[in-house]
C-alpha cells in the first residue's frame, strides 16, 4: 500500500467519522433533551449489550477479513479472497443468529438479573433484530478495508448515523410520552434501521467489487486451509473483544449500583451515569475520529509490510503514528481543560456538566494512545498480547469501582480508568518496542 493510499484511506474515513461523530451528538443532545439524564443512563445500561453482541458476532471477523485480504491481494490470489469473505461470512451469520435468539427470548430475564432495571426487556427485545444485518455489515467492511477501498465502509458509516438520527427525531415525540422504556425503543429503533440499511449498501457494494477484483477465480487455498486461517486470527481477535466487552457492561452495570452505595437514590445514580457515559463521554472522544480511521487503516497497512518483511517501512509508519497521536491527545486535552463549562454549555445547554468534563480531559491522551497502539499491534498480530493487557486493564478498573466508589463516588472511577488506561499505555509501548 502506498503512502498516498494510506493517506487517502485515512482521510476518507475521517471525514466520515467526523460527520457520524458530529451528527451523532445532535443525536445525543436531542435525546438528553427528550429523555432527561435518567433515560439516558437507561439507554447507556443498554448499549453495552449492543456492543457486547458485536463483540461476539463481527469484531473479530472484521480486523481477520481486512488483514487476510491485504496478505493475499499482495499476492495476487483474488480466488482466495473470496473463499476467505465466503467462509467469515457463514460463521458470523451463524453465531449472530444465535446470540439474536438468546436476546430476543431471554430479555426480560437479562433485565432483571443482569442489568437490574425491567424496563430494558423491551428495547432489548427490539435490539436483537439488528444483530444478523451488524455482523454482515461488519464482516464486508472488514473487505473493503483489506482492499483499501475506504470509500464503501466510509459511506456505510455515514448512512448508518443518519438512519438512527432521522428514526429518533420522528419517533420521538411517539415514544417518549409513553415512559422511558418505549423511549429507549425509539432509540433501538434508530440502531435497528440504521443496520439493516447500512448493510444492504455494503452487500450491493461487495457484489459490484466482487466483479472487479475477480474473486469468482479458482482459489489455491483449500476450504479446511481458509478456516483454519481465520479461526486461528478471529478466536483471539474475538476473545479479546468479549472479554472486554464482558468486563465494560460488569463496570457499566456495577457503576450505578455503586454510587446508591455512595449515598445517591436510584434516580440519581442513573442520571449521575448517564452524564458520565452518555454526555461527558462522547464529548473527549470526538476528536478521536482521525485517529480511529487511522487505526483501521493501518492493519492492512502493517499487514502487508510484515507480509513483505519490509522491517524499516513498519518502523516508520509506527513512528509517524504515535507522534500524530500525540500531538491529538496533548491538543484535546488542553482544550478540554481549558473550556469545560463552555464546552458543555454550548453542546448539552448543561454548564454544571463541565464538572465531569475536566478530570476527563486529562485522560484524553491516554485514551488517544490506546486507539492507535492497539491498531498498530493488530496489524503485527500480536491478538494474544492484546487479549491478556485489555483483560488486566478492566479487572483493575472493575476492582477500584467495586472497593472505591462507595466511598469516593464518579472520583473513583476516573481514577480507576487512569490506572487501567496507564497499564495498558506502558504494556503496549514496550511490546512495540520490542516488535519494530
Amino acid at each position: 500500500m502506498s503512502r498516498k493510499t494510506i493517506i487517502t484511506g485515512t482521510l476518507i474515513l475521517t471525514a466520515a467519522n467526523l460527520i457520524t461523530k458530529c451528527t451523532g451528538f445532535l443525536y445525543r443532545v436531542f435525546m438528553s433533551n427528550a429523555i432527561g439524564a435518567e433515560g439516558m443512563g437507561l439507554y447507556q445500561l443498554i448499549l453495552p449489550i449492543y456492543s457486547l453482541s458485536w463483540s461476539i458476532t463481527s469484531a473479530g471477523f472484521t480486523t481477520t477479513i481486512s488483514r487476510l485480504t491485504a496478505q493475499e491481494k499482495i499476492h495476487g490470489q483474488s480466488g482466495n479472497i473470496g473463499r476467505i469473505v465466503k467462509q467469515a461470512l457463514l460463521l458470523s451469520l451463524g453465531i449472530s443468529l444465535f446470540i439474536s435468539f438468546l436476546l430476543f427470548f431471554f430479555a426480560e430475564e437479562m433485565s432483571f438479573y443482569l442489568l437490574k432495571d425491567s424496563r430494558a426487556a423491551l428495547p432489548l427485545c427490539l435490539l436483537s433484530v439488528a444483530v444478523p444485518f451488524m455482523a454482515v455489515g461488519s464482516c464486508l467492511r472488514g473487505f473493503f478495508f483489506g482492499i483499501q477501498e475506504a470509500l464503501v465502509p466510509a459511506l456505510s458509516q455515514v448512512l448508518e448515523q443518519s438512519i438512527r438520527i432521522a428514526a429518533i427525531y420522528f419517533l420521538a415525540g411517539v415514544f417518549v410520552p409513553l415512559g422511558l422504556s418505549y423511549a429507549c425503543c425509539a432509540a433501538v429503533c434508530g440502531i435497528v434501521c440504521g443496520e439493516v440499511l447500512s448493510c444492504a449498501f455494503t452487500i450491493g457494494n461487495y457484489f459490484r467489487f466482487k466483479r472487479k477484483y475477480k474473486l469468482t477465480r479458482k482459489p489455491t487455498l483449500s476450504s479446511s486451509a481458509v478456516l483454519s486461517m481465520i479461526l486461528a486470527m478471529a478466536v483471539p481477535l474475538s476473545a479479546t473483544r468479549i472479554a472486554t466487552s464482558l468486563l465494560s457492561t460488569i463496570e457499566n452495570i456495577l457503576i450505578p449500583q455503586q454510587l446508591q452505595k455512595y449515598g445517591q437514590n436510584a434516580a440519581a445514580a442513573l442520571s449521575a451515569y448517564g452524564e458520565l457515559t452518555g454526555m461527558a463521554m462522547p464529548l473527549i472522544l470526538l476528536p478521536s475520529a482521525c485517529l480511529m480511521a487511522a487505526s483501521v487503516s493501518l492493519v492492512p497497512e502493517i499487514s502487508e509490510a510484515c507480509a513483505a518483511r519490509q522491517e524499516n517501512r513498519i518502523s516508520k509508519t509506527v513512528s509517524a503514528t504515535l507522534l500524530f497521536t500525540s500531538i491529538v491527545g496533548i491538543g484535546s486535552a488542553a482544550l478540554f481543560t481549558v473550556f469545560p463549562t463552555e464546552i458543555c454549555y454550548i453542546v448539552y445547554n448543561r454548564p454544571n456538566l463541565g464538572e465531569v468534563l475536566f478530570p476527563l480531559a486529562f485522560l484524553c491522551p491516554f485514551v488517544y494512545a490506546q486507539m492507535t497502539l492497539h491498531g498498530l499491534l493488530n496489524g503485527l498480530g500480536e491478538q494474544f498480547f492484546l487479549f491478556w493487557s485489555s483483560v488486566i486493564a478492566s479487572l483493575l478498573t472493575i476492582a477500584v469501582i467495586w472497593f472505591f466508589m462507595p466511598l469516593y463516588g464518579i472520583a473513583a472511577f476516573l481514577f480507576g480508568w487512569f490506572l487501567s488506561l496507564l497499564f495498558t499505555l506502558i504494556a503496549s509501548l514496550l511490546r512495540l518496542y520490542q516488535r519494530t
